[in-house]
């Protein structure tokens, strides 16, 4: 099924055929600059059934992202119920990863805009977060772009303490 349907994006259901691109994108060093490590083809898919599951339960999660014009897969992007302990959770957050060839073309901003309106709309949300390591400058970019206002930084309760990414920033957008 899709869900959304941009100028050149369909953000859509998975697939099985997703996944082996999904496990090469999650597998490369620099799309996963901002995470605590690259994932393996396990973990992958554990993430993927995660994934599947919480459509399951809530209703939305993260879409497969597909180019229209070629019907290549790039990425999810879409919502996640953030459950980890904190003082803005359980939330509802936006988020995205795309493989790196996908990167500068603006589709995570594209996208996450047409999710947003979505949400809002469709779902009926009322507040919408994303939040990243205060060193990810591309998705704070993105954040940004999309109107959505910084709230404060914190500690990333499952980042290791010592790790760059330890420090999070948190941002916000009302309907």
């Amino acid at each position: 099924m899709v869900y959304l349907e941009t100028s050149r994006l369909l953000l859509r259901d998975w697939s099985a055929a997703d996944l082996e691109h999904f496990c090469k994108m999650n597998a490369d060093p620099d799309v996963m600059k901002y995470f605590p490590r690259v994932l393996s083809s396990s973990e992958t898919e554990r993430f993927y059934q995660d994934m599947l599951a919480e459509f399951n339960e809530y209703g939305f999660g993260l879409y497969a992202v597909e180019v229209k014009a070629t019907k290549e897969f790039i990425g999810f992007l879409g919502f996640h119920m953030a459950t980890f302990e904190g003082d803005f959770t359980p939330c509802i957050e936006i988020g995205w990863r795309l493989k790196k060839e996908a990167w500068g073309q603006g589709y995570a901003t594209e996208g996450a805009r047409a999710c947003l309106e979505y949400g809002f709309k469709q779902l009926g949300f009322n507040e919408v977060v994303s939040f990243t390591a205060e060193i990810n400058r591309p998705s704070i970019s993105v954040m940004r772009k999309i109107g959505m206002k910084p709230v404060k930084t914190f500690l990333h309760p499952k980042v290791d303490q010592g790790s760059p990414l330890k420090k999070h920033v948190l941002y916000q957008i009302n309907s």
